[in-house]
Formats: C-alpha cells, sequence, structure tokens
C-alpha cells in the first residue's frame, strides 16, 4: 500500500496518491486525475506540501466501475495497529512533516532531514506516499528526550488548527489557453515607378507583422 508503520502511536487513517492507487487498484496517475478532474475534493491535510486525505473521504469517492479493493482496504487497516478513523478535517489532530516539524523545532527541513537519515530524530509514524508523518506529541516527546527547544508559538498554532497555507504539490486543472486571433492578411497592393516610397513603406509594414512578402512585376 506504501505506507510503513514506524510505531504503535494511535494516528488517523490516512491517505496519499499511492495508497489511494492502491486501494482501488489503479495507477497512481489515475488517482492524481482523479483530483485534477474534482473526484477527489481537496485534501483533509497538506504537510510538506504533500497532499494527503482520511480514509472516510477517500471511501466516499466508490461508485460504479470505481470500488475500493475489500482486500486491500482489510490490509490497509491492518498495516496500522494503532490507526483509528476520523469523519472530518476538524477531528484531526496535528500531523506534520519535516517542513512542520523544523517550525516546531526552530531548523529548516534540511536539517530535519539530515537528523532523520543519521538517526537523530525519532522515527516517524507513518510514511505515507514515500514521505514521513509524524504526531505532534510525537515530536515534542522526542524533543524532550533529546533536550531540544522547541518554538512554543509554532506549537500552539498546530495544536489551534492553524498552519502556515502551503500549496499542495500534484496536478491542478489549467485553465485552456486559446491561441489570440490572427489579424487578416494584409490586402495585395501594386505600385508603380513613381510609388516607390509608398512602397517601402508597405514593405516595412508587412514585414514587421511577420509576413512574408511576393512581387510579381507587370509591365
Amino acid at each position: 500500500m506504501g505506507k510503513v508503520l514506524m510505531h504503535q502511536a494511535r494516528v488517523p487513517y490516512l491517505l496519499g496518491h499511492a495508497e489511494i492507487a492502491s486501494l482501488f487498484a489503479v495507477e497512481r496517475q489515475t488517482s492524481q486525475k482523479w483530483r485534477t478532474e474534482g473526484t477527489l475534493p481537496e485534501p483533509d491535510l497538506v504537510a510538506s506540501g504533500n497532499p494527503y486525505w482520511l480514509l472516510t473521504t477517500v471511501l466516499q469517492i466508490s461508485g460504479g466501475d470505481r470500488q475500493a479493493d475489500q482486500q486491500r482496504l482489510a490490509a490497509y487497516r491492518a498495516g496500522i495497529p494503532g490507526g483509528y478513523d476520523v469523519q472530518d478535517r476538524e477531528h484531526l489532530p496535528a500531523v506534520l512533516g519535516i517542513q512542520e516539524v523544523g517550525c516546531v523545532l526552530g531548523k529548516d527541513a534540511q536539517a530535519v532531514s539530515r537528523w532523520r537519515n543519521r538517526r537523530r530524530i525519532t522515527e516517524a509514524d507513518l510514511i505515507l506516499s514515500g514521505s514521513p508523518l509524524w504526531l505532534l506529541e510525537t515530536i515534542l516527546a522526542d524533543a524532550r528526550q533529546r533536550q531540544r527547544t522547541v518554538v512554543p508559538a509554532e506549537v500552539a498554532r498546530l495544536r489551534a488548527g492553524q498552519r502556515t497555507p502551503q500549496k499542495p504539490r500534484g496536478r491542478r486543472q489549467r485553465t485552456p489557453t486559446f491561441p489570440p486571433p490572427q489579424e487578416p492578411l494584409p490586402s495585395s497592393r501594386a505600385f508603380s515607378a513613381a510609388d516607390q516610397i509608398a512602397a517601402v513603406e508597405f514593405l516595412t509594414s508587412v514585414l514587421a507583422q511577420g509576413y512574408s512578402v511576393v512581387i510579381k512585376p507587370q509591365r
């Protein structure tokens, strides 16, 4: 399912694009297309720019030929022993990605990534679609154990459900663009030997518009 439980913390059932694709036995690009088309609603959570949906949200898109595989659903639930259903995003606990962890600890995301690579920070509570997620309380407990400073204002914001606005990664429906209407071709004109100045002005104007000119001598 593209999901690994790192410890048996009590975590909400969440899915990224990889987990949604696995649940419905489709390609990951199909899940991304569902989001572009609006089949998948706006994410219930955006962490480190990555979109995630509650399991309850994802199951609501089942219908017709789009059905969640029940065996895969059971395997998903079994893979998160401490998992539980959340009915709406308002009841989500504070779930952090690398960027949010950095804000809590007063570090940048690169520093948190280095700590994770060197095992100098607690393991993630979940890994969804290849990205780590932690509960806020997991990070705070780890910071106390390692005697790391936290940013109280950031902790308070997250506990209050406030997050720095982030643009979720992934495909968005684009407004179709149309080429500008082409101007009509200039009308052909004839010039005599006495009209040399007018002929030069006409040629200069036509060439400046990106057109080519064909000269046909006449008697």
